[in-house]
């Protein structure tokens, strides 16, 4: 059975907001005798070894893990022999007690539960950081306060391994290999005998997702290092955790290796632009991602973005200092907003000026002069007006930016200057 939902192409901000929360879909899809996609959140999937059925990633819980659950029943019956992390963050294994409860209503030994030996590690960070997690979660996805309260939690694997990990014999065995790339904890199945293989978190259908502003930092080379050793198990087929399966030998060398070419450009380009002296906002204004390298369908910043991954490299290599002296030892950002309005003694000439960059379509730029006022405290009439007009730009620039985190970072943030809630989160 192969059910899909499509999904929504974003041609209002309001549809944008109603698209599910990482979740492709329903049913499953074949891709090789006993090798099937599993859609919940992400694309989850399965293998059926004489050992049992492998299950990659158990879902979210609630109605998508119970329809994970019936999907896969319409085709096998044999016993869950393991369900396995396809990385560590959380909600992707939200649904473990789930299948727990459903493999002892059949009368089943539990299955094993197994990840990567670093997922245990990032589970406790996790679990000690998690008001910040669901924070970070809701403004990420534009979720509205306490979406995540019962969707951020994971249940703790009971194995673990390092590199490589065989479940089943002969042709029907699988083996699940340490992928480190979106996370340093992320797996990859591969079915030697039909030379399949699963990427999970490892490949997407966009650029590779680095540097995602909420999140720690991300390997940009080790996630090249992980594309080309799987492109170095030949495979025929390679199915990743969103959009379509690569079909053929050829296609699969073709996206993994262009893939990590581009990862390797961008940290010799980055570095390069480091060694002649340029800061972080330098590198981000003069580096040009070449189109032979970021202008191919796998390459596209519907989610990343190559500026991301930029800020990441730079980050490797850096400390936090921004090269401006007078942010080492900063102020309060309130009394530093209220000393630059103070400051300025024609506020509306700031407002002016701001609003002709608008006019000619200058999102940015207006925001960066209208920010001159807009950081600062109280109910002035200016400043009351230079924060509307920021919340205003936000939307505006959000629509000119392909990536979806961006997007909704300048939605959720011009909400919150509307909402006066903006200074409780951080954001200014």
């Amino acid at each position: 059975m192969t059910t899909t939902v499509e999904k929504p192409k974003a041609a209002a901000e309001e549809e944008e907001e109603e698209k599910p929360f990482l979740i492709v879909g329903s049913g499953t899809e074949t891709v090789a005798p006993g090798l099937h996609i599993l859609r919940g959140q992400g694309q989850s999937f399965v293998a059926e070894t004489d050992a049992g059925l492998v299950v990659i990633d158990a879902g979210p819980g609630g109605s998508v893990t119970q329809g994970m659950i019936d999907a896969l029943r319409q085709l096998s019956d044999a016993p869950v022999h393991a369900l396995c992390f396809s990385h560590g963050h959380i909600g992707y294994n939200a649904g473990v007690p789930m299948w727990l409860a459903h493999a002892a209503a059949r009368g089943d030994a539990p299955p094993r539960i197994i990840a990567h030996r670093h997922v245990p590690r990032r589970l406790a960070r996790y679990g000690e950081t998690l008001a910040l997690q669901h924070r970070m979660a809701e403004i990420q996805f534009n979720r509205p306060p306490g979406f995540f309260d019962h969707r951020l939690v994971t249940h703790p694997p009971t194995e673990t391994f390092d590199d490589v990990l065989q479940i089943g014999s002969g042709e029907r065995r699988i083996e699940l290999r340490w992928a480190p790339s979106e996370t340093d904890d992320a797996i990859a199945l591969w079915s030697p005998a039909q030379r399949v293989l699963y990427g999970g978190a490892a490949l997407i259908d966009s650029i590779p997702n680095i540097g995602t502003p909420f999140r720690t930092m991300r390997d940009t080379v080790r996630w090249a290092d992980t594309l080309e050793a799987l492109a170095a198990l030949k495979p025929r087929k390679a199915v990743r955790e969103f959009g379509a399966t690569l079909e053929g030998e050829d296609q699969v060398q073709r996206v993994l290796g262009h893939t990590a070419r581009a990862l390797r450009w961008l940290r010799a380009e980055v570095v390069r632009l480091m060694n002649e002296g340029l800061n972080e906002r330098d590198i981000l204004a003069r580096i040009r991602f070449p189109d032979e390298l970021f202008a191919v369908d796998w390459m596209k910043p519907t989610y990343g973005d190559p500026g991301y991954i930029v800020r990441d490299i730079y980050r490797s290599e850096n400390g936090w200092w921004d090269r401006n002296p007078t942010s080492l030892h900063p102020a309060a950002p309130e009394a530093i907003g209220r000393a630059v309005a103070d400051a300025i003694t024609d506020k509306r000439g700031v407002i002016d000026q701001a609003r002709k960059l608008a006019a000619a379509k200058q999102w940015q730029l207006a925001l960066h002069v209208i920010d001159l006022l807009a950081t600062a405290e109280g109910d002035a009439l200016e400043i009351a007006e230079a924060r509307s007009l920021k919340a205003e730009w936000l939307r505006e620039r959000a629509r000119e930016v392909p990536s979806y985190v961006s997007r909704n970072l300048y939605r959720v943030g011009a909400d919150m200057i509307e909402q006066g809630t903006q200074a409780r989160f951080g954001i200014r």
